[in-house]
Formats: structure tokens, C-alpha cells, sequence
């Protein structure tokens, strides 16, 4: 629908009023804290490290600095594609029907940045928790796998409903189950309408309120609804029900109401798996694994046990629990008997094995799990004792992949975000598995130090990553991840004087030509074509940077013929004579600077030119070392 300008100027007065009153929150609203000034500046540079780090530690990548620009629309001007990708799957607002939205399109420098923000529709860029909060809404109707473990009944109908979602989003069921956490059954009053219980549910679940309360068979009126509705919402302390129902009528107020509560749900449940599941950790030997006993009546709820081996072996022997007191809540079966009857500690140097109290309702997150706890394996059977299930990932790693499917988020530290991707991988979460791959991409943006002296990074740089760049590769090869295959090629091409003489660089392009199946003589190399790619973009930035036409570019061809000839000539000069040169031109004083074949020149442009063709040149000779053409 169209709206006249009339409409338009009518809607727009009307949403300035709610935000003036406090009703509605400005979407892009003004920021002028330092924070956020270092933000838009990263994205005018493009640098992806601090652009993820300033994002994770909470500044608001949705304000707009004193010029009217949000960093979406800085960084789709400046051209930087994986910067835009990053704020977009962050949850920067990118809504076609916005202002701010349409002069982020609008101002988008190419065409491949254009259709990337036309891609992310209102639903992906407004509301990061959508999958989350969708999975939530499912278990309501959700019956393979079975994950409810609580009813609430009413005449002949009921809810199949969770207890620890119940505990987690409302307080009057967390008092009631901390009683009896047992409960499986809870009798609702039938003097109040069953529509009542069903939309308070929904609304406990993150469904949509719906605009028709009344069911037309049940013989109730609107008005015996809405008073079943308040009552019940008070009782269960969940005020904010009435506020997204007197919002109804308004599309934006109704929009940020109800992702207000998804957030509130977020940090409801949060607050729960910190508590009673990384809350309730324990440490326990290898050995006395099949010993561990958890019964279903847990304070947790929990339903699964999940385990995961520590990488090292520890000095302790006797199996306790990690976190004070959790034994005293959730019994552990014969293990604890005997460490606390005295019993002789372990030798040292026994692996351990670390648990976590879990819920396969929000396991199944995980297509893995879902298959798992639909099937005829062990694990989806009843028993008296809650199932173990043993993962082959690190504990921090599993700790991480766990806040992922309970909370949608998931702060990856770089040294982990390997085993991270791996494990993503192995579950089949796509979502998880692009979240590690954008901090393993965040490593240098790919592209330190292209204003630096040397327009690299330095030797003591490389060893200092806390990520092998050849591992990165192998796995964007193993598992498909173009993103990363990219990001491997740029960071190479920038640092290419710190492997360019590796044997290991070198089996690296044999591997990328072997990927080809009955590669031919005419077939390219992948890998070195993206490296060659990236090396000549690191160089017209070094030359744009200095005022000067990038070799090859925009240039007649005199022009050509001319820089290439004096490329070659200095390239031909033997060290004696270049060092002479470097005295003649540099007068003898000030620092030494050499190019890659340890030779003297005069400045950065010398160095760079030259620097350029020497590893043109050794890209060839390593080719005809290892026998490929490309």
C-alpha cells in the first residue's frame, strides 16, 4: 500500500509524538559517546577487528553520529562488503520502508554491496533473535521429538508445556517448581476462559498476541477473555502481556513491544542456563563416567547430560564438582559416595571429563540432536537416570556451543574459533558455524598494515596470531566456507614476504591445484589466483595511497612500458649496486630499508615496486619448482 503524502506526513508526526513521550524508542537515535565515534571511524577504514570487538562489547551499531550517518551507511559507502555482511548479521536495521534504510541503499558504492542489504529483509535485520525466538514458539506444538515434561490441564484440555522455560519466564512458576521440581501436572481454575491460559501461554512462548482473543465456539465474550487474560498475567507476574496488547494497533509500537520481550526472554533463560546448567558444571574422571547418576527429579529439570573430555590431563584424582555445593543438589550417584568416604585419590594425570545438566528442548536447536532424540538410539529412550551424551569437543568449546543454542549468542575467543567452526559443523549449525567463521575473518582484517612502513605485517606479527593461517585454510577447504577460502587468500596476499619462501606455502598451492579433478595444463590455481588478485589490490591501495597510478591501470601505453623498464632495471641491479644506489639517492643517512631480497632502497615506493615483481617472480618459480602451470 501506497500512502499519500498526507498518510505519510500524518504517520510520521504521529510516531515523533510516541518517541517524544517516551512510547516508542527511536530506532537510529543520536550517539556522541567515544565508543561509538571509534566505531564509524573503523568503518570508514574498513577494519573488521575492531569494528567485531567494539560490536561485542555492546556499543549501539543502530545510532547515527552528529553528520545523520549509522555505520550501515558508512560502511556501504566506503565499499567494504564484509563489514556491511558483519553489522547485517549482527542485526543492523536495513529496512526498506525507513529513511535510514533507503539511503543505506541508495548510497551503496557497488552493486554487490546494493543487493546484499536488498537480501536482508525486515525480519533478518531488525531482529537477530528471530531463529531463537522461533524455535521457542515451536515447542509449543512441537510432538518429535518429545521434549515437554510438564501439563497444565484444564477440563479435557491442556498444555504441553517445559518447566524450565515456565521457571525461567515467570516467577510464580519458578517458586512453585523450586518446591516440587517434580511437578507434572498442574490443574488450572476453570472458572477462567481456556482462550485466557492459550494466549498468555503463546505470549510466555514469543507467539504473536492474536487480534481475535475470543474462540467463537467456546461461548465466551471478549470481555470474559480480557479479564481471565489480566488476572492470569498478574498472577503469573508478567505485566508487560498488557502493554503488547494496547500496542496492537500500531505496526512499529506492536514491532519494538515484542521484540522488547524477546529480549527480556533472552536474558530470562540466560540467566537460567548460567545458573542451572554451566551453574551446575562438574569435573569427574574417565574412568568413573559410566558411574555418574543424575535422576530425572532434578532442581535443573534437566532431561540429558552432556560431556566433554578435558585436552590434558589434570593433577587432581578425586571427582568433585567444579562448582560449591552442586553435589548437595543434584546427586551424582556412587562417584561422590567414594571420594567422600576417603577413598585413595587417582593417580595424577587422569583425564577428566566435564558434564553439563541440559534440556533436549533447546538441544534440538541442532538438526544432530533432533535426529538423535527422534531415533531408536539409547539415547531417546526413557530411563530411570538422565543419558549421557558424549561429545568430541573441548569443555570451553561445548560451553560455547551451548550458549549458542540457549541464548543465540556465543563470544568466541579467537583461539577457539577453529575448534568452534569444527564443532558448528559437526551439529549442522549453520548460524554458529558463520559466527566463527566472521572471528577467524576478523583476525587482521585481512589486510594490516597496508599503510605501515612496509605494507605488511612483520615476522614476529605472523608467529603472534593466535590462529595457523594454514589451518584456517585446510578448513574452509574441509568444510566448504567460502568466506574463510577468501579471507585465507587476503591475508596471505598482505603477508605474502612471511611465506612466500615457506615449504609449507608451497605444498599449500600443490594441495589448491589438486583440488581441481584431471586438472589440465590451462587450468588455473584457485588459491594463487585469489592471492595474485588481492596482492595487485594491495598494491593499487599502496600507490592510490601515495598520489600515483597503479602499474597497469588507467596508463597508455608508453606509460606501461616505461614504469616496466624501470621495474626490470631495478630489479637487475646486484646488491652492490643498489646499495650504492640507495647511498647516491638517500644520502647515506637515516634508516636502512631493503626489499624482499635484503637489497638497500631509498623509500616505500621503491620497495613496494620492486617487492611487487620479486614475488610475481618467486610465485613463478615456485610453480616451475612443483611442475604446475598457471
Amino acid at each position: 500500500m501506497v500512502l499519500r503524502k498526507d498518510q505519510l506526513e500524518a504517520k510520521l508526526s504521529h510516531e515523533a509524538q510516541l518517541v517524544k513521550s517516551g512510547a516508542l524508542k527511536e530506532e537510529n537515535p543520536l550517539d556522541l559517546s567515544p565508543e561509538f565515534n571509534q566505531l564509524v571511524d573503523a568503518c570508514r577504514r574498513g577494519d573488521l577487528r575492531t569494528c567485531q570487538e567494539l560490536i561485542s562489547a555492546g556499543v549501539n551499531f543502530n545510532g547515527r553520529d552528529r553528520f545523520d550517518y549509522t555505520p550501515l551507511i558508512i560502511a556501504s559507502l566506503c565499499g567494504h562488503y564484509e563489514l556491511v555482511q558483519l553489522l547485517l548479521e549482527s542485526g543492523a536495521l536495513a529496512e526498506r520502508n525507513t529513511f535510514q534504510g533507503e539511503r543505506c541503499v541508495y548510497n551503496a558504492l557497488n552493486d554487490k554491496i546494493r543487493d546484499l542489504l536488498l537480501q536482508y529483509d525486515f525480519s533478518k535485520s531488525t531482529d537477530p533473535l528471530q531463529a531463537w525466538s522461533a524455535h521457542i514458539t515451536s515447542l509449543l506444538s512441537r510432538e518429535t521429538p518429545r521434549t515437554s515434561d510438564i501439563a497444565l490441564v484444564a477440563d479435557s484440555q491442556s498444555f504441553a508445556l517445559h518447566r524450565f522455560l515456565l521457571s525461567a519466564r515467570s516467577p510464580y512458576f519458578r517458586r512453585k517448581l523450586a518446591v516440587a521440581p517434580g511437578t507434572e501436572t498442574f490443574r488450572l481454575p476453570s472458572s477462567l476462559p481456556m482462550e485466557s491460559f492459550r494466549i498468555v501461554m503463546q505470549y510466555l512462548y514469543l507467539d504473536e498476541i492474536p487480534r481475535d482473543v475470543v474462540d467463537a465456539s467456546s461461548g465466551n465474550t471478549e470481555e470474559d477473555v480480557l479479564k481471565g487474560i489480566d488476572r492470569i498475567s498478574r498472577d503469573l507476574e508478567v505485566d508487560s502481556l498488557w502493554e503488547s496488547m494496547l500496542a496492537m494497533n500500531d505496526r512499529r509500537l506492536t514491532r519494538q513491544r515484542y521484540q522488547a520481550e524477546v529480549d527480556r526472554a533472552q536474558g530470562q533463560v540466560r540467566s537460567f542456563f548460567e545458573k542451572e546448567v554451566l551453574g551446575n558444571e562438574m569435573v569427574v574422571e574417565r574412568g568413573a563416567l559410566d558411574g555418574v547418576k543424575w535422576p530425572r527429579t532434578n532442581p535443573s529439570f534437566a532431561d540429558c547430560l552432556l560431556a566433554a573430555y578435558e585436552p590434558s590431563a589434570s593433577a587432581e584424582g578425586t571427582a568433585t564438582p567444579r562448582e560449591p555445593g552442586a553435589a548437595g543438589r543434584i546427586p551424582a550417584g556412587p562417584l561422590l559416595d567414594i571420594a567422600q568416604d576417603g577413598a585413595s585419590p587417582s593417580p595424577a594425570g587422569t583425564q577428566k571429563v566435564v558434564l553439563y545438566p541440559v534440556h533436549k528442548a533447546m538441544l534440538i536447536r541442532s538438526p544432530y540432536f533432533e535426529t538423535m532424540f527422534s531415533s531408536e538410539f539409547k539415547e531417546a529412550q526413557e530411563s530411570e537416570h538422565l543419558h549421557v551424551v558424549t561429545l568430541d569437543f573441548t569443555p570451553d568449546v561445548l560451553r560455547l556451543v551451548l550458549s549458542f543454542l540457549y541464548t543465540e549468542t556465543a563470544d568466541c575467543p579467537l583461539d577457539l574459533a577453529l575448534d568452534l567452526l569444527y564443532a558448528a559443523d559437526m551439529l549442522f549449525l549453520d548460524k554458529l558455524k558463520g559466527k566463527a567463521a566472521t572471528v577467524i575473518s576478523t583476525l587482521g582484517s585481512g589486510t594490516a598494515g597496508v599503510n605501515g612502513a612496509t605494507g605488511a605485517g612483520t615476522e614476529a606479527d605472523a608467529e603472534a596470531e593466535p590462529v595457523n593461517i594454514y589451518d584456517v585454510i585446510h578448513a574452509a577447504w574441509d568444510l566448504r566456507v567460502q568466506r574463510l577460502e577468501e579471507f585465507a587468500a587476503r591475508y596471505l596476499a598482505y603477508r605474502l614476504e612471511d611465506y612466500i619462501d615457506d615449504e609449507e606455502f608451497a605444498e599449500l598451492i600443490r594441495l589448491s591445484a589438486a583440488r581441481i579433478t584431471r586438472r589440465e595444463e590451462t587450468d588455473t590455481i584457485e588459491l594463487l589466483d585469489d592471492i595474485r588478485y588481492y596482492l595487485s589490490e594491495r598494491f593499487r591501495l599502496r600507490f592510490e595511497d601515495a598520489g600515483l597510478e597503479f602499474m597497469g591501470e588507467d596508463e597508455d601505453e608508453d606509460g606501461v612500458d616505461a614504469l616496466a623498464g624501470e621495474l626490470e632495471e631495478k630489479a637487475s641491479l646486484g646488491g652492490e649496486g643498489r646499495e650504492e644506489q640507495g647511498r647516491e639517492e638517500g644520502g647515506g643517512g637515516g634508516g636502512v630499508m631493503r626489499t624482499l631480497d635484503g637489497n638497500v632502497v631509498t623509500d616505500e615506493f621503491d620497495s613496494d615496486a620492486i617487492n611487487y615483481e620479486l614475488w610475481l617472480a618467486k610465485i613463478d618459480a615456485m610453480l616451475e619448482k612443483l611442475k604446475l602451470d598457471a
